[in-house]
């Protein structure tokens, strides 16, 4: 092979034949072949313990970072890849395809893995985002895209939810760590009224709220609401009756002291979340304050579960 070419994370035939690869290295048994013309030294098999959204999250961020080595420059990532880069909440999908676009007079991008789009080039904002300086739709465009992809309206919503998340440190002392993705105004802007799932996506936008950190938190709220309840704050700092900090819960209604707690898979498995977490509640606890410990399953199975617990806690606060 030859000395002075770096194969990671992919990269073309091409280009490796002209670094000195013959074609007995380029189709070697351990390099992937992600689309035709590429080969990545990653095969990227995941852990068996991630949970499975979780491996195809990173499917598709690897897929996008292979395809990225080959890329024409009128060509961008777009949909649910785009929304996998910047990090938007998305539910379980149907494959793991990358989605890439073009605008006109630009043909869309045909091959196995690829989902091609040509776009209408008004309501098309591109940027580039980390160090690979990966093409991508805005975090606001990319919401607009997936109404045609997200057909339950709660996902539609908890995307919503991510682009405009500030991410945070709690408490007196806190800090932002990163801003939100993009506005409300943004996201209506982006748009188009011709578009498939344009109205549900307008609905949307008028149940997104600020403060939710993943997609469970926004089905909760919902669901809640859904059920004529009273709506619960997002993202609420908690304090005792002598201002000291206890800690942020997920969803509250503050003046009953009422709160909602996504508990994830890790909750349980990683060891010091878990202390935290008991550490947390104990205090609430102290304090005066009713903890609904919500899971998967009262989220996406049994949401009569959820509804009663809530029903129950505000039964008896009121």
């Amino acid at each position: 092979m030859g000395d002075y070419f770096d194969p990671e994370p992919a990269f073309t035939t091409g280009g490796a034949r002209r670094a000195g690869f013959t074609r007995r290295d380029i189709d070697a048994d351990f390099l992937d072949r992600p689309f035709h013309g590429l080969r990545s030294a990653d095969a990227g098999v995941p852990a068996d313990d991630v949970a499975r959204g979780e491996q195809q999250l990173s499917a598709i961020s690897r897929k996008a970072l292979q395809f990225h080595a080959y890329m024409a420059s009128h060509e961008f990532f777009s949909h649910t890849t785009a929304a996998v880069l910047w990090g938007i909440s998305l539910p379980l999908l149907h494959d793991e395809a990358i989605h890439v676009s073009v605008c006109p007079p630009h043909r869309a991008p045909r091959g196995a893995g690829v989902h091609g789009h040509q776009l209408a080039t008004r309501g098309v904002t591109i940027t580039t985002r980390d160090e690979q300086d990966l093409r991508m739709t805005s975090a606001a465009v990319t919401w607009a895209l997936l109404g045609a992809v997200l057909r339950h309206p709660y996902d539609l919503v908890a995307a919503a939810d991510s682009v405009i998340r500030v991410d945070r440190v709690p408490g007196p002392k806190g800090r932002v760590i990163a801003p939100a993705l993009g506005t409300v105004a943004e996201m209506a802007s982006a748009l188009l009224p011709k578009r498939r799932g344009v109205v549900a996506q307008r609905v949307a936008l008028t149940r997104t709220r600020a403060g939710a950190a993943s997609r469970p938190e926004t089905w909760t709220r919902l669901t809640i609401v859904d059920a004529g309840l009273p709506e619960p704050e997002t993202d609420v700092d908690v304090y005792d009756d002598s201002g000291e900090f206890i800690g942020c819960v997920d969803l509250a209604y503050r003046r009953l002291k009422i709160a909602f707690e996504y508990e994830g898979d890790h909750h349980r498995t990683e060891k010091d979340q878990w202390y935290r977490d008991l550490s947390k509640h104990e205090a609430l606890a102290r304090s005066g304050w009713r903890v609904v410990r919500v899971t998967a399953r009262m989220v996406f199975v049994e949401p009569h579960i959820l509804i009663g617990l809530a029903r129950q806690a505000l039964r008896e606060r009121a």
